[in-house]
């Protein structure tokens, strides 16, 4: 074996050996067991995504997924941005950058802000200040298309999450 070989859930070189935790068992096989709403989920997907950068696309879904817990989504959206040229910095700092803004231009940052908001309405509703910044960054197509893409990778991460969907599979370019 060589250094950092993988086989199964274990990391091997040539000074240590680490087992990791089995992986969890999904719950249910949602997509197949109702097919309709799989294939209607793909379209709104589809759907969703005219028109919107992406980049910013692919940013959007990994926060969104971060802030569900959703890591079948995490790995998925990550590895996506990957294979798109994204870099592993930027995806790193997705977790806190409201901290690291920097890495992101203003229209990502408004768009980032806005999929936290969308996200966790906490307070039930999306706050002005939010919005009125998110506006100021898109035109009301993009900003209509930006918000129905935030809201379907919420819906696909709530089918992850409820049915325990396990991450680590996703190849970089597969269709869910």
């Amino acid at each position: 074996m060589t250094t950092n070989e993988t086989t199964d859930n274990t990391t091997s070189n040539t000074t240590d050996t680490t087992s990791y935790v089995p992986e969890h068992t999904p719950r249910l096989a949602w997509a197949k067991l109702a097919p309709d709403v799989y294939k209607a989920m793909i379209r709104l997907d589809t759907a969703a995504r005219q028109g919107v950068d992406p980049v910013l696309l692919e940013l959007v879904k990994i926060r969104a997924s971060q802030i569900n817990h959703c890591a079948f989504c995490v790995d998925m959206h990550s590895k996506d941005a990957l294979a798109a040229g994204e870099s592993v910095e930027r995806i790193i700092q997705l977790s806190a950058w409201e901290e690291s803004q920097h890495f992101y231009t203003a229209k990502e940052v408004a768009a980032l802000a806005l999929t936290e908001a969308v996200t966790v309405l906490t307070d039930g509703f999306v706050p002005d200040e939010v919005y009125d910044v998110a506006a100021k960054q898109f035109d009301e197509a993009e900003l209509a298309q930006l918000i129905a893409a935030i809201t379907v990778i919420n819906a696909w991460n709530r089918f992850g999450v409820t049915c325990r969907m396990v991450a680590g599979h996703y190849q970089a370019g597969e269709h869910r």
